[in-house]
């Protein structure tokens, strides 16, 4: 491979690197979005099979699952990265504080974390004076190193939008084959629930290949246990559909 031809191959893999360093913070929001409304939708569906509900019913349950439920999740997820950002902020400015007014005793503190980490004499001196030159490295340290905190760049509202995303836009894919039946009465109820599955079957894979991706575990175990938890809740929901509608009739 030529120099130049080295140095765009490099240059196309940084720039790779750094796409996917943007977005990867956001993919496991997506990633877990995903399978709440993909799993929860189906389950619907299923719960709607057993009961024998025409597509209309389905698409009506389905589509209030997605809103509120998607909703209701994306809330969770911004009130909770809120939260942790928060907290952060005042521990944050506690730690600025004792630097500005106890300058010596967070300079201990500092000694005694890094004297712990086999750091002693003169090295361990200069460390000290190295982190405590500076008011903002030195209350990074102590932010990690103490409080075992470290600071969240991620936005709480961007990860409670990509919850809502994920959710509907891999939840809706166990009603598509009730959507295009809408129109037409030529397709039976099990007919469509059969699509449904495969439909949702083939977004269990995708969605636990790119769960394998985000927890870095084997690709195999992610979709096998993607599929299990979507089955069984599939499962369940089917049991109970089909009780209730013997209940009911």
């Amino acid at each position: 491979m030529s120099d130049g031809n080295k140095q765009h191959h490099e240059d196309s893999l940084h720039l790779k690197k750094g796409w996917l360093s943007k977005w990867e913070d956001y993919i496991g929001e997506f990633v877990y979005g995903g399978i709440d409304g993909s799993v929860t939708t189906f389950a619907v569906v299923a719960g709607s099979a057993g009961a024998g509900l025409d597509s209309s019913v389905v698409i009506i349950l389905g589509f209030a699952n997605l809103i509120a439920d998607g909703f209701a999740m994306s809330v969770g997820s911004y009130l909770s990265n809120k939260s942790e950002q928060q907290n952060y902020e005042k521990h944050e400015r506690v730690e600025y504080w004792e630097v500005e007014n106890l300058p010596e005793k967070e300079k201990e503190e500092i000694r005694e974390i890094y004297a712990a980490k086999g750091f002693d004499g003169e090295l361990l001196e200069q460390v000290v004076d190295v982190i405590t030159s500076d008011k903002d490295r030195w209350v990074d340290v102590m932010m990690k190193e103490e409080l075992n905190m470290m600071k969240e760049d991620k936005s709480p509202l961007a990860m409670g939008a990509m919850t809502f995303i994920s959710f509907v836009l891999i939840g809706i894919i166990p009603l598509i084959a009730y959507l295009c039946d809408y129109n037409s009465s030529s397709s039976e109820p099990a007919h469509l629930f059969k699509i449904s599955i495969a439909l949702t079957f083939t977004a269990f894979i995708g969605i636990g290949w790119l769960k394998s991706y985000v927890a870095e575990t084997s690709r195999i175990r992610s979709i096998a246990e993607t599929l299990f938890l979507g089955a069984a809740a599939a499962l369940l929901s089917y049991i109970v559909g089909s009780w209730l509608e013997t209940l009911i009739h």
